[in-house]
C-alpha cells in the first residue's frame, strides 16, 4: 500500500470517528432516555407490586379485626368500614350484609348486597351470590316479582348457583299454592346429576312434607328410583 492510500485510509478513519461522536453527541440523549425509561419502568413496576401487596395485606388485616368482633351490629359497621376493591370489596359486603340479616336490618343488608350485584369489577360468582342472598331475605324491599325474576336470572343453566335458584323458585310455588308445580320442580332437584347432598335431602324433604308420592315422582323410564 502505498504512502498515499494509507493517508487517505487514516483521514477516512478519523472522518468516521468524528461523524461518529457527532452522532452521539446529537442523539445519544435517546439512547440514555431509553435505558432510564426501561430501569424507571422496571423500578416503578416492583413499587407498584410492593404497593399492591402491602394494600391487599392491610384489607385482610382490617377484614380479620372486624371479624373477631363479638357484636353483629359492630362487626358490620366494621365490615363496611374497610377500604378495598374488586374481590375484596365483595366479600366484606357479603360479611357486612350477613351481619346485617343478623341485627334485623333487612333493607340495609338488601341495598349492601344489591351493591356487591352491580359491583363491575367483582368476579362473577361474587356478584350471582350477592343477588341470589338478596332475593332470598324474604322481609326485604323486594317485591315477589322482582324476586322470582331473580330467582329464573340465577336457575339459568350453566349458572353457578341454579339450583339453589331453582330452589327458592319452588319454594315461591309452594306458598303461592301451586303444590304440583312445586313437587315436580323438587323432583327435578333431586336428580340433578350435579345436586349436592344437602340439597338432594331438602328437596326429598319437602317433597314428603308436602303429601308427595316420593317413589313415584322419582321413577326413571327404567322403573327403578333415579338417586
Amino acid at each position: 500500500m502505498s504512502n498515499t492510500d494509507s493517508f487517505i485510509d487514516e483521514v477516512s478513519e478519523e472522518v468516521r470517528k468524528d461523524q461518529l461522536f457527532g452522532y452521539m453527541r446529537k442523539y445519544g440523549w435517546i439512547a440514555v432516555l431509553v435505558v432510564l425509561v426501561l430501569v424507571g419502568g422496571t423500578a416503578f413496576s416492583e413499587f407498584r407490586k410492593a404497593q399492591s401487596e402491602g394494600a391487599a395485606q392491610e384489607t385482610g388485616n382490617a377484614i380479620l379485626a372486624a371479624l373477631e368482633l363479638d357484636d353483629d351490629a359492630a362487626r358490620a359497621e366494621a365490615l363496611q368500614a374497610v377500604e378495598a376493591e374488586g374481590g375484596a370489596a365483595a366479600i366484606t359486603g357479603l360479611l357486612a350484609a350477613a351481619d346485617l340479616t343478623e341485627t334485623g336490618e333487612a333493607e340495609a343488608a338488601v341495598e349492601t348486597l344489591n351493591a356487591v350485584a352491580l359491583q363491575d369489577d367483582a368476579p362473577q360468582i361474587y356478584r350471582d351470590l350477592a343477588a341470589l342472598k338478596s332475593a332470598m331475605i324474604a322481609d326485604g324491599p323486594m317485591s315477589d316479582d322482582d324476586r322470582r325474576a331473580t330467582f329464573e336470572r340465577l336457575a339459568a343453566p350453566g349458572a353457578t348457583f341454579r339450583l339453589v335458584a331453582q330452589e327458592q323458585i319452588a319454594l315461591m310455588n309452594v306458598a303461592a299454592g301451586e303444590t304440583d308445580l312445586a313437587l315436580d320442580q323438587f323432583a327435578a332437584i333431586a336428580q340433578d346429576a350435579e345436586v349436592t347432598r344437602g340439597l338432594r335431602d331438602r328437596a326429598f324433604g319437602m317433597i314428603v312434607a308436602m303429601g308427595g308420592d316420593l317413589e313415584g315422582l322419582l321413577l326413571g323410564d327404567t322403573g327403578e328410583v333415579n338417586q
